[in-house]
């Protein structure tokens, strides 16, 4: 594509989710705002001694749901492939635009691709690799453009979005698909459970009790296009304000506990922003005692103490390279509604830091929010989101 710089307004046409709580975007949407959770415990699974909590997405259901969609069956393809497929094939749908046009590129957002090949691999040894995913995703809506992967912990999913707006801006394409799925697996299981961070039960984010996070498996898309500044947009339209990423480089398995990384993200994505717009954070909120007290801290530092918070966390679980773009598109629809989600399971809020957590679902003014990611490696990214009346 021809190289260009615009700074044109940024915005979604398209969304697309699977998850255990429903296979749209508005399902999912309707099950968060009734209070549904699709943790549940698990022992044996995967083969582990340790029982877990997690949410995991119905195999049989995403198998028909998947061939309703290409006649060819299942055969040759992955658990992750399908729903990533799923997603972005809703995405495009409500975009009504044709994937396979050259001014389109695909951005898969991905923690552990197809990890759970390397115990036992059916496929040609390729399929391990995550540019062989995003490649398989791109070939099946017959994408002309090499796909990009973003593989950066927990902040994957925000930071693949924040990709699609620099190749809105600057490399000339008019359309980018930005795809995030992982799925569970014993690797991954086991890996949490190494670093004691899994809870034994539902997960609590900021609650004083929380004892760690829940996992989950899912894939959400969505379809943002660049348009010239002052372009009349429908009512309801989630237009990206803001972005910044911010590494503060703290320790392998997590950013400074000062909240320094995250904080400054917040800075540069609000710089020149009038917060008294803001009507509601979505944090990362993953309900292990660290992450939930750096998140405050944080917050805190920011001035954004009194806005409300809330993790979706609790709902579905701690998706992986989807969280950043799942809780995004959730947000969004609240955001429409004039809400603020309910922090499932939170009960009385503990953190170093005094934050207005959400305890129940409510009225909320304003026309922005913040989405706040954090993760290991000391990664922090914020975006910021409004929505046209």
């Amino acid at each position: 594509m021809e190289t260009t710089e615009r700074n044109h307004i940024i915005y979604a046409i398209g969304e697309g989710v699977v998850s255990p709580l429903g296979f749209t975007a508005s399902t999912v949407y309707e099950a968060v705002r009734n209070g549904e959770r699709a943790g549940r415990a698990h022992d044996g699974t995967f083969g582990l001694p340790e029982p877990f909590f997690a949410s995991l997405l119905d195999e049989a259901r995403l198998k028909n749901a998947f061939s309703a969609l290409w006649d060819y069956g299942c055969d040759g393809y992955t658990k992750l492939e399908m729903a990533a497929i799923l997603a972005a094939n809703q995405a495009f749908e409500e975009a009504n635009i044709a994937p396979d046009r050259d001014n389109v590129i695909f951005i898969l957002s991905t923690t552990k691709g197809n990890v759970e090949l390397l115990e036992n691999n059916p496929y040609e040894p390729e399929r391990l690799y995550l540019w062989h995913t995003a490649q398989m995703l791109a070939d099946f809506f017959n994408n002309p453009n090499t796909p990009i992967v973003v593989n950066n912990a927990c902040i994957s999913g925000c930071a693949a979005q924040i990709e699609a707006f620099r190749q809105l801006r600057h490399a000339g394409y008019r359309y980018a698909v930005v795809v995030g799925a992982d799925m569970l697996s014993k690797f991954i299981i086991s890996g949490f459970q190494s670093f004691k961070a899994l809870s034994p039960e539902l997960c609590k984010p900021f609650d004083v009790s929380r004892r760690g996070l829940n996992l989950g498996e899912g894939a959400a898309a969505l379809v943002y296009t660049i348009d010239d500044p002052g372009t009349e947009l429908p009512a309801g339209t989630i237009v990206a304000e803001g972005e910044a990423i911010c590494n503060d480089a703290n320790h392998i398995s997590g950013p400074s506990r000062t909240g320094e990384g995250l904080l400054r993200a917040i800075q540069k994505a609000t710089k020149g922003y009038d917060t008294s717009r803001t009507a509601f954070i979505n944090a990362h909120g993953t309900a292990t005692p660290y992450n939930d007290d750096m998140e405050s801290i944080a917050i805190h530092r920011a001035g954004l103490q009194d806005i409300p918070t809330n993790s979706l966390k609790g709902y579905f679980g701690h998706t992986l390279g989807a969280a950043g773009i799942l809780e995004v598109i959730l947000s969004a629809h609240a955001l429409r509604d004039g809400i603020a989600l309910a922090s499932a399971g939170t009960e009385e809020p503990g953190t170093a830091a005094d934050i207005h957590i959400c305890l129940e679902t409510k009225p909320v003014q304003g026309n922005s929010f913040l989405k706040l990611i954090s993760g290991f490696g000391g990664s922090n990214a914020v975006l910021r989101f409004s929505i046209t009346k």
